[in-house]
């Protein structure tokens, strides 16, 4: 479609003897583009000469303004680099004549416009670069030759709105120029970099130099590392060690648009990936709010900015509600959660904010709002810039400046400045609270409880820098407010003050807290209630990013779920280390959301139970291919069908508590091969016995996350005595013919959960098999009632809140459950469908299985409580009045006393039905 056919709109000419001198000049135009050529240059005496002196290219070019630009941008790299500054100042007029006119006319929207200069912009600077580079090389100045196809290895990064494809209208460009010095003789480094220098002036001068026909782009290198004292063209290691060791956060938003414009595409792409660590941070990085506040504040201190609105003068773009605070809030909410979701990388301003809406981190109203206002502001933007190709955001100082304005915009006056006005405030509200920090303070009395305990805060590690204590001393007042509202205020910040005694740094958590305040409500319910937790925390604090995730507080997805999104994570990991520690953080922060849930009555002990035992699993089914992957490059692939884990205890039933270890056995099957056949070679016996080591290390190793699970594998065949991998033959034959009673009531919870598919079946065909075979013998109840008389001695019989040892506790009704399951041989592995078999086998009534399972619940939920609410070895007397409400809340009890009555009179009645059932008649 051509140019006149697409035009929604119109300047008027201000000065409307320019603009009939200028149609003069095209007297055979039709209507829609004579009004387009009256009012441009009747507005802008820039546009005016351009119609002048690039006349006839433009009346050709209106034809199809598209294939006009692509002919040009085709052209250049046909340029000789003799001919070169002219020929593209040529093109930057003629670029300039027809994106103005097509940003006038309505013809393209403001993304095409800045597009199409970053394009011309990309392809001016891909033309010196190569150009510059083949001089180079032809006169024997590069050493090694360099290949000029790819710039010789030199590498321009476009920053800023050139890297965003969003140039303004008379932009400067900022590049950052690097070389590969690793395709180069290192003897030969600084012979190679002077080339490269001289090759970054030269272009830089083909750029900016002002000629005639003008200039091309002003070029600006300063945001290069370090710029004040280092050369126009670095090293790409050099730059690497700056941003590794003092990149500053405006440097990584900056890289949030970074992208390699000229040059050596692939050494470009590689050096980005390098830096992927240091833009994009594995934790939310809420730190980087006070960082983009405070550049808020020295570029308004710099430029003189601050004060109430005024339109006369004012910066749309650094000034307040201007383009500036529009971009800082989107990249500023980039950098804070990018790391975790790639989906938030985007260059572009709208991109920008639409992910973010997507995720959840900003209204989607609020995102097309700030892009609608930012649009806007980019076009007033480009009218300014428009009138005498001067790089400005400034509006005019009077009258006659806003009339010419207006006109330009094809506006009334007065309609326009209240829009402007009207605009620049809504993006000041929507952005501002997001900058500043609330300084709200608490009640006096407030700041003063508790001071004993505050006094001796600024002595912790997390407060030893002053700027963690600058951003604690603004959410303080709020933290204790919040610790006042609990049900025991000193019992609360005394396990706050745990807390913070406990964390090793600050700043992170402290602006993340200032940042989503309900954060503060909830790291105080955890100190009032659960100080095991709150200890959890202070080790773990990362863990509190996934609370803001859309997800948190989503149903439970599932263990099929959970194993997808672990293996995801790995996958994207690129060795064994990193894979085991992207594990850690991950199942951290899913213990941590059942923890919450759990202390939020989200869920019960039996679902939080459940659910640990799903992530445990999960954890195990995920990390198991990335181990063998790992030992299988050292000694080659599993022999046979390789190794199976299984799953016991608490596990195989899939019911653990927040502090569970996990009991595994291995079982492998080499199908008769006797070594492995990697680099280094094992017998299949040590193979597999390393592999599981391996495995165990993987899980249990204290690592810079901490580690996942303690592992015991003291239910393999003979216990600590035997190997820590047993062949399948080995294993059958041990279970057939030598394994004692208590191994295989073991086995009624076993449960195959890694390894290849066939082996797990078969083992679980053998579970089966022998079950029914052993379900028969004469002894099970004698041996079962001789292991509770030998626990009772060892262990003594248990009382007050002791949830586990005990007759008719937790422990005596699991093992009765696996003696029912086992006589009824039955699959079940968890209590209560074992104790469910026996009724159905016709061994126990249904009215004591009842009431068994009653008390296997009653325990299993003061347990649950107690191992999440103070760890291992809590006891409920010691626990905070918070804790004691969350048992009594899952228990249902009345009150203490009641509960503790309760536990006495289960104990007694379900210990009563099991002696009765294991008395040999």
């Amino acid at each position: 479609m051509s140019f006149a056919a697409r035009i929604t709109r119109s300047p008027y000419p201000f000065d409307v003897d320019r603009g009939q001198d200028a149609l003069a000049e095209f007297p055979s135009l039709p209507p829609e583009l004579r009004s387009l050529i009256a009012g441009t240059a009747g507005c802008s005496p820039f546009l005016a000469d351009l119609l002048r002196r690039e006349g006839a290219w433009i009346e050709a070019a209106f034809v199809d303004p598209e294939a006009a630009v692509a002919d040009l941008l085709a052209d250049i790299p046909k340029v000789a680099l003799s001919d070169l500054p002219l020929a593209l100042r040529q093109a930057k007029r003629r670029i300039a004549l027809l994106t103005g006119l097509a940003d006038l006319g309505g013809v393209w929207p403001l993304e095409t416009v800045t597009q199409i200069l970053t394009d011309f912009a990309d392809a001016a600077v891909q033309a010196a670069v190569s150009q510059l580079v083949a001089a180079e090389v032809a006169r024997g100045k590069l050493p090694g030759g360099g290949d000029p196809a790819d710039a010789g290895g030199m590498v321009v990064l476009a920053m800023g709105k050139m890297g965003a494809g969003e140039l303004n209208y008379s932009s400067d460009i900022d590049l950052i120029c690097l070389f590969d010095e690793t395709r180069f003789d290192p003897d030969d480094y600084h012979e190679v970099r002077s080339a490269f220098i001289r090759v970054t002036r030269k272009m830089t001068a083909i750029l900016s130099d002002l000629r005639e026909g003008g200039y091309v782009f002003r070029t600006d290198l300063r945001l290069r590392p370090d710029a004040s004292v280092t050369p126009v063209c670095l090293s790409m290691e050099t730059a690497e060690r700056y941003y590794e060791s003092v990149g500053r956060t405006w440097e990584r938003a900056a890289f949030i648009k970074a992208r390699v414009c000229a040059g050596d595409q692939v050494a470009g792409a590689r050096f980005l990936e390098t830096l992927r660590p240091f833009v994009w941070r594995k934790h939310l990085d809420f730190a980087a709010i006070q960082d983009a506040h405070d550049m808020r504040l020295k570029i308004r201190d710099h430029k003189g900015l601050h004060g109430p609105l005024v339109l006369e003068g004012h910066n749309m773009k650094l000034g307040r509600g201007g383009i500036r605070e529009i971009e800082f809030f989107t990249q500023t909410r980039q950098l804070i959660a990018g790391g975790r979701d790639p989906s938030l990388r985007a260059r572009q301003t709208r991109e920008g904010l639409l992910a973010l809406a997507a995720a959840d981190w900003i209204p989607l109203q609020t995102a097309e709002q700030l892009y609608d206002h930012y649009r806007h502001h980019r076009e007033v933007e480009h009218r300014l810039q428009m009138i005498n190709d001067a790089q400005t955001q400034t509006l005019p100082q009077d009258a006659a400046g806003f009339d010419r304005l207006a006109a330009f915009m094809g506006r009334e006056t007065m309609a326009l400045r209240t829009e402007l006005r009207e605009r620049l405030e809504d993006v000041h509200a929507l952005t501002e609270g997001f900058f500043s920090p609330d300084t709200s303070s608490a009640d006096p009395e407030t700041l003063e409880w508790g001071q004993d305990i505050v006094a001796r805060w600024h002595s912790y590690p997390a407060l030893r820098s002053s700027r963690a204590t600058e951003i604690f001393a603004r959410i303080t007042p709020k933290i204790m407010d919040r610790l006042q509202e609990a049900a025991k205020p000193d019992e609360a910040l005394a396990q706050f003050d745990g807390f913070l005694a406990g964390l090793p740094a600050g700043v992170q958590l402290f602006s993340l807290f200032e940042a989503n305040p309900h954060l503060t409500q909830l790291i105080v319910d955890i100190c009032a209630t659960a100080p095991a937790l709150a200890q959890y925390l202070s080790r773990n604090s990362g863990v509190l990013d996934a609370v803001l995730g859309g997800a948190f507080f989503a149903e439970w997805p599932g263990k099929g779920a959970l194993i997808d999104e672990l293996n995801g994570v790995i996958a994207a990991s690129d060795d064994y280390e990193t894979q085991l520690l992207a594990a850690r953080r991950w199942a951290k922060e899913w213990h941590f959301r059942i923890g919450v849930h759990f202390l939020r009555d989200l869920t019960d002990a039996a679902q939080a139970g459940g659910q640990y035992a799903d992530l445990a699993e999960a954890v195990v089914v995920g990390l198991w291919p990335a181990v063998v992957a790992d030992f299988a490059r050292k000694h080659g692939a599993m022999p046979g069908r390789g190794g199976a884990v299984i799953a016991m205890g608490s596990l195989g039933a899939a019911r653990l508590t927040a502090t569970s270890d996990l009991d595994l056995i291995m079982v492998y099957d080499a199908q008769g091969v006797e070594t492995s056949d990697g680099r280094r070679p094992l017998p299949t016996r040590t193979y597999f016995a390393r592999l599981t080591q391996a495995l165990i290390t993987a899980l249990s190793a204290q690592m810079a996350e901490g580690r996942l699970y303690e592992v015991d594998m003291r239910l393999r065949p003979s216990g600590r005595q035997g190997p820590v991998a047993t062949s399948l033959a080995s294993f059958e034959d041990y279970q057939k013919n030598e394994a004692w009673t208590w191994e295989h009531l073991a086995l009624t919870r076993a449960r195959a959960i890694a390894g290849d598919d066939g082996l797990c079946a078969e083992i679980k065909a053998f579970r089966t098999a022998l079950l029914q075979a052993k379900s028969e013998g004469a002894n099970i109840l004698a041996d079962v009632a001789d292991m509770r008389a030998r626990i009772a001695t060892e262990k003594g019989q248990g009382a007050g809140w002791d949830t586990k040892i005990g007759p008719g506790r937790l422990q005596d009704i699991e093992l009765f459950a696996q003696t029912v399951a086992l006589k009824a041989a039955d699959g079940a592995a968890d209590t209560q469908h074992q104790l469910q078999a026996g009724v159905a086998d016709g061994w126990i009534t249904a009215g004591d299985a009842e009431i068994l399972g009653a008390a296997f619940d009653l325990f299993w939920q003061l347990q649950t409580a107690l191992r999440f609410l103070a760890g291992e070895e809590g006891e409920l007397g010691d626990l905070s009045e918070g804790a004691k409400r969350l048992i009594l809340r899952e228990t249902g009890a009345k009150d203490v006393e009641t509960l503790l009555a309760a536990l006495r009179a289960t104990q007694e009645q379900a210990g009563a039905i099991i002696q009765r059932y294991l008395e040999v008649t």
